[in-house]
């Protein structure tokens, strides 16, 4: 048998990472990868408690393992906060970005798929992604901040080269870093728009909320943090949502049986996206930094050491889920991690999954059939999103 290996940055490993990672979970659930310095966790249980317990797995020295270890926390970015500062500024955040905001974009939502699919009727074969999944996203997260119509479209070819990638230093490149400075500069002056002049949209709420700090103070976002969060929400929003997408189209094109039950029967629609969030996790690996050393499964990981919880390889966990390489849209058994868990749990879940039901209704309601031109299908390679680039569809 082939010594145990695996690395988020090996191509073919990416393609086809089941073998390596119910290897790991059978053989070393605290694995160790020497020529990348880090650990990584792939049993359901472990990445679970790993998530709930950021006082020892803390996100302040980087999520992503080619930007880990250095103190990232005094970018304000919350993503990389522990408490008790993300605990503030969720808070914050949670005033504005709240389930009944969330569920009043559903008719932009809607609107948004059926003129990108209508102008797709018609057509013999198109790509699914390139043509409508990855637009979707950030349309939808532009419209949720309340970014003028006529801009949006402008914003979404800024938001495609901000994810643009370059062999050997993927998304760290001058092009996406120029495309970044963009879009948080647009933010910036839309948000002293909405200071001036406040809407019913996310933004505005943004700029007003506030929370009673435990001293008695008032504490409202300042400028950058509603830039920075703005910025989070493309970057993680738009990504995950199109590989969703992605999945979604192959996953159920393998599965036609399935995706009849579905296409008869839309109420069935929200278990079928949790299910294929569960086999094919858009966002499969998220990085910690240890606080303390960690003594699990006999093996200790020191103090200040990169550990990479792998949510994907979770999904698939055996003492989780029966037969978890099948797909079930009636599936019972425990959720999925494939949003995180705990503090850092998705903001954006809930949208997220808003815009994957409503994808899939508008696309069952004009292509309740279709087959993936694997041929010509396109995988996207990077640490932190899993997914196709393009997918090719014959309806």
């Amino acid at each position: 048998m082939a010594d145990l290996y695996w690395d988020p940055f090996d191509v073919d490993l990416d393609d086809n990472p089941w073998d390596a990672w119910r290897r790991m979970r059978d053989e070393a659930p605290v694995y160790r990868n020497d020529r990348h310095d880090f650990w990584a966790l792939s049993r359901h249980a472990d990445v679970e408690v790993a998530h709930r317990d950021p006082k020892t797995f803390s996100s302040s020295r980087g999520t992503v393992l080619e930007i880990m270890g250095p103190d990232l926390s005094r970018t304000g970015q919350m993503i990389f906060l522990d408490p008790p500062d993300h605990t503030h500024l969720r808070h914050l955040v949670s005033r504005a970005f709240t389930p009944r905001r969330t569920s009043q974009i559903e008719r932009r939502v809607r609107d948004l798929c059926v003129d990108m699919l209508d102008q797709l009727r018609g057509q013999s074969e198109f790509d699914y992604l390139q043509d409508f999944g990855a637009n979707l996203p950030p349309m939808v997260i532009s419209s949720l901040l309340g970014l003028p119509e006529e801009d949006q479209v402008e914003v979404r070819h800024i938001i495609d080269r901000v994810f643009h990638i370059e062999p050997g230093v993927g998304m760290v490149n001058e092009t996406s870093l120029n495309a970044s400075g963009e879009v948080a500069a647009y933010v910036a002056k839309e948000i002293d728009k909405k200071r001036e002049e406040p809407q019913d949209d996310l933004l505005s709420a943004l700029v007003a909320a506030e929370i009673e700090e435990e001293d008695g103070t008032v504490r409202r976002m300042t400028p950058r943090e509603v830039v920075e969060f703005a910025m989070l929400l493309y970057m993680a929003g738009t990504e995950t949502v199109a590989r969703f997408l992605g999945w979604a189209a192959v996953v159920l094109a393998d599965n036609p049986d399935q995706r009849k039950e579905l296409v008869s029967d839309f109420s069935l629609i929200p278990a079928a996206v949790e299910e294929i969030l569960r086999l094919e996790a858009p966002s499969p690996v998220q990085g910690r930094w240890t606080t303390r050393d960690v003594e699990l499964h006999d093996t200790v990981i020191p103090k200040d050491s990169k550990v990479l919880l792998l949510t994907a390889a979770a999904g698939r966990d055996e003492r989780a889920y029966t037969n978890p390489d099948r797909f079930d849209i009636h599936r019972s058994g425990p959720p999925h991690v494939s949003f995180g868990y705990g503090i850092h749990f998705c903001l954006g879940a809930a949208l997220a999954r808003l815009e994957a039901r409503v994808a899939l209704e508008e696309t069952f309601k004009r292509f309740p059939e279709w087959d993936v031109d694997h041929a010509r299908a396109e995988r996207l390679h990077t640490s932190t999103v899993r997914g196709y680039a393009k997918v090719p569809i014959r309806v």
